[in-house]
Parts: C-alpha cells; sequence; structure tokens
C-alpha cells in the first residue's frame, strides 16, 4: 500500500461529507440538484470499479450489477429498473463497507453514475 494512500482516501470522504448537502425529506432529487464528484478527485478504488462498470465486469462482489430501489428518491426517478449498484471495495474494511457506485441506464454504457461513500445517504453524480 502506498503511504498516505488510506489518509487521502478519508480527505476525499471528508470532502465529499462536507460538500453533499443533506436531502431534503420531501424533494424529490433532479440531476440539477445533486453535487458533482470528479472521477480524479474520487477514491482509486472507486474509479477501478467504474471501469469495471464500463468494461462489464468481472465484479469481485457477488451483489454487484443487482437492482438499485431508490427508495430514499435521492437520486432523479425513474423506471424501476434503471439503476443498478457496485461495491466500491473499502481498504480494511472486513465486509463490502459503506461507499458504493450506482449507475442509470444500460449496464456497459451507463447514462450517469452516483458515488456515495455514507451507504446512500448522499450521493454525487461522478463527472468524467
Amino acid at each position: 500500500m502506498r503511504p498516505f494512500a488510506a489518509l487521502r482516501g478519508l480527505a476525499v470522504a471528508l470532502v465529499l461529507a462536507l460538500a453533499l448537502p443533506a436531502p431534503a425529506a420531501h424533494a424529490r432529487a433532479t440531476p440539477e440538484s445533486l453535487p458533482e464528484a470528479a472521477l480524479a478527485d474520487l477514491p482509486a478504488e472507486a474509479r477501478e470499479t467504474l471501469a469495471r462498470i464500463r468494461a462489464g465486469g468481472p465484479f469481485p462482489y457477488e451483489r454487484d450489477g443487482v437492482r438499485f430501489g431508490n427508495r430514499e428518491g435521492l437520486l432523479p426517478p425513474m423506471p424501476r429498473d434503471h439503476y443498478r449498484e457496485y461495491t466500491v471495495k473499502t481498504p480494511g474494511a472486513k465486509n463490502r463497507g459503506a461507499r458504493r457506485i450506482v449507475c442509470g441506464g444500460p449496464r456497459t454504457a451507463p447514462e450517469a453514475c452516483y458515488y456515495t461513500h455514507d451507504h446512500y445517504r448522499s450521493f454525487a453524480r461522478i463527472r468524467e
């Protein structure tokens, strides 16, 4: 592991946590209402997961690619099977951790992808 890699990941998570607004209880998300996160600013593990998504796999976790229901309404409303979720490895975690990428649209050519570092409590649209 590179020196300070874990510290950099924590710093990115902190920056995203401070940049992401708390969702309104009754407001529905729109593409314009979500903050953006530059791909280069995401943890290396998130960039790797996005590359796997674009390539169509392989995925290291059994639940990668399952339907994401958007029950909280934090992503723009779409038809039921529009969103899929993928695990972003969390160094040191003994389970899947809290980080995910959720993409909408075709599996290998998603229209938009979103990063969450806090297990779906907040999202940022990934800007490539």
